[in-house]
């Protein structure tokens, strides 16, 4: 999922959108875990994960109570569709606020 969280940035933020041409952040994971054959929920995904309090690269992290999602990538760093302004790009998990991490082992 970090392999493909990393192809991802640079890619336009779109409401609803659900592929390279443009995403919103739980498109964007979606797309990222499905590049690794993995098949998650489109909303919710952290519903069929476990919460943890040591994330490795690929994990979720669910920002803003859950109305924000994006990929963990090491280094206190994550990969997410943002918004329309900056696209997806990787930032600092702290950049949104409080981050609750999830993962799938």
């Amino acid at each position: 999922m970090a392999a493909a969280a990393y192809a991802g940035i640079g890619h336009p933020y779109v409401w609803g959108g659900t592929s390279p041409a443009g995403w919103d952040c739980s498109g964007f994971v979606q797309w990222a875990y499905a590049q690794a054959g993995i098949s998650i929920p489109r909303t919710n995904q952290w519903s069929v994960m476990v919460q943890t309090g040591n994330p490795q690269p690929g994990d979720l992290v669910v920002q803003n109570g859950g109305v924000h999602v994006g990929i963990y990538v090491g280094n206190g760093m994550v990969i997410s569709a943002l918004n329309p302004s900056v696209g997806t790009l990787l930032l600092p998990a702290t950049a949104t606020g409080t981050s609750v991490f999830y993962t799938m082992r």
